[in-house]
């Protein structure tokens, strides 16, 4: 950001290796905001904002409370009264609950552009681009794809969560943590519209190592049943806020070794909530800035003599501060506009006035303006022409157009401004005189045209700049926000694409000059044969002898989507449609190679496939994928996987860590097969954690951190479910309880006795039996119930196999096909329909009528893997671009 003198225009940041966490701080609540003055001549003035309630920026939960859904099921209302319980099991019951009003019962997954709500300040939330829900019932308003949707805190059916009374040296421990005026746990409560007494939880269990996938599984009434992305939000929302304290604290150092720091400045640096305003704040006094106007008049003295004009103006003589030898006190002009730069640098730092500029700010018709650049030199800008004249408000600008305008600014293709309307000016500038900035007792009329160029002055020059930087920081923000949340949910269903098992399959990395690579995997994904076939030359036919050999026991082909796709499917399915392998009933299916090449040649692969050739290995990772996408994708790095998009305009170190966190969640709840698994996939990205080597649920119980319990080295059956080996001894209990013994787990009669007592007895009663609570009693159930070999993704799609081949040609408008999406973006869903180009479902035709009851969420729309029924509405053979329309999703 650039000082207050320079005024400079806004540039988006590069991508780092790093995260540059402090630019992407969420902001604080701020003040009430003063009522806009309606007569200019005699507008009110605003109260002291310090003393009044703070706006909450989660009122929009409760007033769309019906709108939204949970993401597993139902959430029970809260009571809003005082609730008791402890934080784990075996604490004192006799310690007194505190009353805690809940913040309110949902929470804004991401903070991004939604259509229709009010503008939203650095001081006041996350996002800058949210809006005012309209006041219209839900059944009314259109599902759009990139509406972000208010995200209920509980994610099952089960009983809401308690909050707990902390000691008192506990709670001003946390309050006191991070050495800022505020309150830590209020703010975190404010910024991610989450309970406080469900803030302080996590950062108790986050100090204690427990991972996102530990609490939501294991510790549901601790967290209020959030989700794992709730849940993220807030661990990511806290990492912020103690960057933010680092960073602050270093500035007071920095500035009292510079001898410029105030008891004043201090506590102002203290007082921020955002790195915005922390910057606004720290600038002037930037090493190697150079010397504000306002700092060189409070050099000569002339602080005195601007505090005297506004207090007591019937008193100052600005000519008894002439000193002729002197520069900028020559004469009585210079005196002046001495304290007319020390009132505009107060002005524009005056909390107050900065809320009121905001709100008119909020109430205006304010846009962001991007046309090319003149110093363009790029020839190739054809992909920014809906950008060279482009004009939109900056409550409605979608979060893909924010990041596109970004990243033609930063090529030097496109200018970018916001505009911010003459009516904000003139408003704000008699708020000042008339208000805020008027002298306390009777002033000559050359002092108020001391204070008129003084607001207007400050306005130009400081406020200006400022409100243009916090417009586009704040959008870049929640843009990248989103972005990154599409790469996580893309990636999630990516990763818990259903297995195929059970089956003999060929992996194919196609290619035309040096071959197509054959890679022969067993049930197990253990490597039989490896070989290289040349279709695309002459002598075809021996190529497809030799394929009919090799194919003895094996029935499913995977072709990679890479270079010679399209003409080895065609091979393929010619040999197919004729019969050639007779009596054996071949099939193929298509998959994303993407990444497989940078894995084929990484230290990980060199490993694990020491004697084969880097193009080989690629054929084995293809037909893995298919095998078992979970277990093969963790071996690349999630940002070569080839999902979302403006990958390269997002923090690559915020996409990183929350693409690892999705990897270690899925793990996690899928859980792994020790005998089969790779050494990635035990330590699924989780470095951090010791591996535990049990059966089915490693990753879930390496989450718990200082507190893991020791796991034996004799085989337990419980080792082989859901259960925490912190409550073996209470699963022991429950299992004697109905009647059974651990060495049935698994078996049909266990299971009918577990469920028989549980309909004859409710679970919290059975809770109390087994001295546990009710939400560990329902794991240790799910656990004992589910059948041996149980998997998660088996409620999810698998890989489409076919036998003959359709291309682009085929297709006519209107025609009804089905497909799998291939991918999200932004503004819509790529989806394969098997002609060799995935065709677009634009946002605008993914509308909540034609989704199912569980997925009309933002969140759980579209995903890649999903089936759906689509229609196409245009094909551009010359361009390679199909138009579809959703229909609906299949099960």
């Amino acid at each position: 950001i650039s000082s207050d003198e320079d005024g400079e225009e806004w540039n988006p940041p590069e991508a780092k290796s790093k995260a540059p966490k402090v630019e992407k701080k969420s902001a604080p609540k701020r003040p009430a905001k003063p009522r806009a003055p309606k007569e200019p001549k005699a507008p009110p003035v605003p109260k002291n904002p310090k003393k009044s309630p703070s706006r909450a920026p989660h009122k929009l939960g409760a007033q769309r409370k019906t709108q939204m859904e949970t993401k597993a099921s139902t959430c029970l209302e809260d009571s809003g009264s005082s609730l008791l319980a402890t934080i784990k099991r075996g604490k004192n019951n006799d310690e007194k609950a505190r009353k805690d009003n809940p913040v309110k019962q949902e929470r804004l997954s991401f903070n991004v552009s939604e259509t229709n709500e009010p503008y939203k300040w650095a001081d006041e939330g996350p996002s800058l681009t949210g809006f005012k829900t309209k006041k219209e019932e839900v059944e009314e308003e259109d599902f759009t794809f990139d509406e972000p949707c208010l995200k209920k805190l509980k994610a099952s059916d089960g009983s809401p969560g308690q909050p707990t009374a902390f000691p008192s040296s506990q709670a001003q421990a946390l309050r006191n943590e991070l050495n800022m005026t505020w309150d830590l746990t209020q703010v975190l409560s404010t910024l991610t519209c989450v309970e406080q007494w469900v803030c302080r939880n996590i950062i108790l269990l986050l100090r204690e190592e427990n991972t996102v996938p530990f609490m939501v599984r294991y510790r549901k009434e601790m967290i209020n049943h959030m989700d794992a992305d709730a849940v993220r939000d807030v661990q990511l929302t806290y990492e912020e806020l103690c960057t933010l304290a680092k960073k602050t604290q270093s500035v007071i150092q920095t500035l009292k070794k510079d001898g410029v720091l105030t008891t004043e400045l201090e506590q102002n640096l203290r007082s921020c909530r955002s790195a915005d305003e922390l910057d606004h704040v720290y600038s002037p006094y930037k090493k190697g800035s150079k010397l504000t106007k306002a700092r060189r008049a409070k050099a000569l003295g002339l602080e005195m003599a601007a505090t005297a004009l506004m207090n007591t103006p019937h008193t100052l003589d600005l000519r008894a501060w002439i000193k002729p030898d002197t520069e900028g006190l020559s004469c009585v002009e210079e005196v002046a506009t001495g304290v007319e730069h020390i009132l505009a640098d107060m002005i524009a730092k005056d909390p107050e006035t900065l809320t009121y500029v905001k709100t008119l700010c909020e109430n205006s018709f304010v846009t962001i303006q991007s046309s090319v650049s003149k110093s363009n030199k790029i020839m190739d800008i054809d992909k920014f022409h809906l950008y060279f004249d482009f004009t939109c408000n900056v409550q409605r600008i979608q979060p893909h157009q924010t990041l596109a305008v970004n990243r033609g600014e930063s090529l030097k293709i496109l200018t970018v401004k916001v505009n911010i309307p003459d009516s904000v000016k003139s408003d704000f500038t008699g708020w000042c005189i008339n208000n805020r900035w008027r002298p306390k007792t009777f002033a000559r009329e050359e002092f108020h045209a001391i204070i008129r160029n003084a607001v207007e002055d400050s306005y130009k020059r400081l406020i200006l700049p400022f409100l243009t930087r916090s417009y586009r920081t704040k959008l870049t923000a929640a843009a990248e926000k989103e972005s990154i949340a599409m790469f996580v949910r893309n990636l999630r269903q990516r990763l818990l694409v259903c297995p195929v098992r059970g089956c003999v399959i060929m992996g194919v990395d196609p290619g035309f000059r040096h071959g197509c690579k054959l890679a022969i995997l067993s049930a197990t994904s253990q490597i039989l044969h490896t070989d290289v076939v040349y279709l695309h030359a002459s002598g075809k036919q021996n190529e497809a002898d030799k394929l009919r050999h090799l194919m003895i026991n094996c029935t499913k082909v995977v072709i990679g989507n890479g270079t010679a796709c399209r003409e080895t499917e065609s091979f393929f399915a010619d040999l197919i449609s004729k019969h050639f392998f007779h009596p054996l009933d071949v099939s193929y299916c298509i998959t994303s190679e993407a990444g497989a090449s940078i894995y084929s040649v990484s230290p990980e692969a060199v490993k694990e496939m020491p004697d084969l050739d880097p193009n080989v290995r690629s054929a084995v990772s293809i037909g893995r994928r298919v095998q078992d996408p979970l277990a093969e994708l963790v071996k690349i790095d999630p940002k070569h996987i080839g999902i979302g998009t403006y990958q390269h305009d997002v923090s690559a170190g915020a996409l990183k860590a929350a693409l690892d966190g999705v990897v270690q969640e899925c793990v996690s709840f899928v859980g792994v097969d020790i005998n089969i698994c790779s050494e990635m996939l035990m330590s699924a990205k989780s470095s951090h954690h010791s591996p535990t080597v049990v059966l089915e649920k490693s990753m879930a119980k390496k989450g718990k951190g200082k507190t893991c319990v020791s796991i034996p080295t004799s085989f337990n059956p419980l080792d082989q479910t859901c259960i925490h080996p912190e409550s073996y001894h209470v699963a022991q209990s429950f299992v004697s309880l109905v009647g059974g013994s651990a060495d049935q787990i698994g078996d049909v009669g266990l299971r009918c006795c577990v469920e028989s007592k549980v309909k004859t007895s409710s679970v919290e009663v059975l809770a109390r039996e087994v001295n546990t609570t009710p939400e560990t009693l329902k794991v240790i159930i799910d656990g004992l119930t589910q059948p041996p070999g149980f998997d998660l993704r088996q409620n999810f799609g698998q890989a489409d196999f076919k036998r003959g081949i359709v291309s682009m040609s085929d297709l006519r408008v209107g025609a009804v096909l089905t497909g799998r999406v291939d991918n999200t973006t932004l503004f819509g869903a790529f989806v394969d329909i098997g002609v060799g180009r995935s065709g677009l479902i634009h946002k605008s035709n993914i509308t909540l009528d034609k989704l199912p009851v569980s997925q009309r969420r933002r969140s759980l729309a579209l995903g890649p893997g999903e089936r759906v029924e689509v229609r196409v509405m245009n094909v551009d053979p010359q361009r390679g671009r199909i138009g579809l329309d959703l229909i609906r999703v299949l099960k």
